[in-house]
C-alpha cells in the first residue's frame, strides 16, 4: 500500500467515524447533532456510502424529524461513488437500503432507480442459511447491521426473522473470538428481532452491558449498541 493510499484510507475512515458520531449524538439528543454542513467533502460522501441506512437511524427511532438532508447526501454520494453491477449481493442490499430510505422523502437518488423507490435485489440473492450454513447468514447480517432499524422491513429482514438461531449462533461465536465489532452488529439484529417480538435464544441486556465494556471507542460500534438499546427499550417486557 502506498503512502497516498494509506493517507486516503485514514482520511475516509476518520470521516466514517465522524459521521457515525453525528448520528449517535442525534440519537442521544445532542444539541445541534442533526445539522449537516454543506457541501460534503469527498471523504464525507464516501462515509455516506459506508454508513448507508444508518444515516436514517435518528429519524426512524424518532430522535429527529424526517427531512431531506440525509436523502440528499445519499443521492450525492451515489452520484460520486455509484453502486456497481458487479458488487456482491451483500453490498447490493446495503446500497438498496440507503436508497429505499432516501426515497421515503421523495428525493431523487442517483442511479437507474432515480426518482422512485428502488426495487430490492432479486430474492434469490438474499443471504439465506443452509442446514449447516448458519454462519453464512450471520456473516451477511453482521455486514448489514445498518438495516436493523425500526419501521424498516424487506425480504432480508424476513430471512433474518425466519432464522433467529443463526444470528444467535453468530453472536456467540463472535463473543468467543473476541470479535466485539461483529458481536455488536449481530446483537443489534437480536435487538431488532426482539423489537419484532421474535423469540431469540440469548439474553440481550447482558450482551449490551458487556459490549459497552469491551467494544472499544469506535463511534460505529457505539451507534450499533445505541440502536440496539432503543430497539430493546421499545419492547422491554420480552427477552
Amino acid at each position: 500500500m502506498s503512502m497516498t493510499d494509506a493517507t486516503l484510507r485514514a482520511e475516509y475512515g476518520a470521516a466514517v467515524e465522524r459521521m457515525a458520531g453525528r448520528a449517535l449524538a442525534a440519537l442521544r439528543g445532542g444539541e445541534g447533532a442533526g445539522a449537516w454542513s454543506w457541501p460534503l467533502s469527498r471523504a464525507e460522501l464516501a462515509a455516506v456510502r459506508v454508513l448507508g441506512a444508518d444515516l436514517f437511524a435518528p429519524h426512524l427511532t424518532g430522535a429527529l424529524p424526517w427531512d431531506d438532508a440525509p436523502a440528499d447526501a445519499v443521492a450525492e454520494a451515489c452520484r460520486i461513488f455509484p453502486p456497481r453491477p458487479e458488487d456482491d449481493p451483500v453490498t447490493a442490499w446495503h446500497d438498496w437500503a440507503a436508497r429505499a430510505l432516501a426515497a421515503r422523502t421523495g428525493t431523487a437518488v442517483a442511479g437507474p432507480t432515480a426518482g422512485a423507490p428502488p426495487e430490492p435485489p432479486p430474492p434469490a440473492r438474499t443471504p439465506a442459511p443452509e442446514a449447516d450454513g448458519w454462519h453464512q447468514l450471520a456473516a451477511a447480517a453482521a455486514r448489514l447491521a445498518p438495516m436493523a432499524l425500526p419501521a424498516f422491513d424487506s425480504p432480508l429482514h424476513r430471512t433474518v426473522r425466519a432464522h433467529p438461531l443463526a444470528v444467535a449462533r453468530g453472536t456467540v461465536r463472535a463473543m468467543l473470538r473476541r470479535d466485539y465489532r461483529t458481536a455488536a452488529r449481530l446483537t443489534r439484529w437480536l435487538a431488532w428481532l426482539h423489537h419484532t417480538r421474535t423469540p431469540v435464544a440469548l439474553e440481550i441486556a447482558p450482551l449490551l452491558t458487556r459490549l459497552k465494556q469491551v467494544g472499544g471507542d469506535s463511534a460505529r460500534t457505539a451507534l450499533d449498541l445505541a440502536v440496539a438499546e432503543h430497539l430493546v427499550q421499545a419492547h422491554p417486557e420480552g427477552r
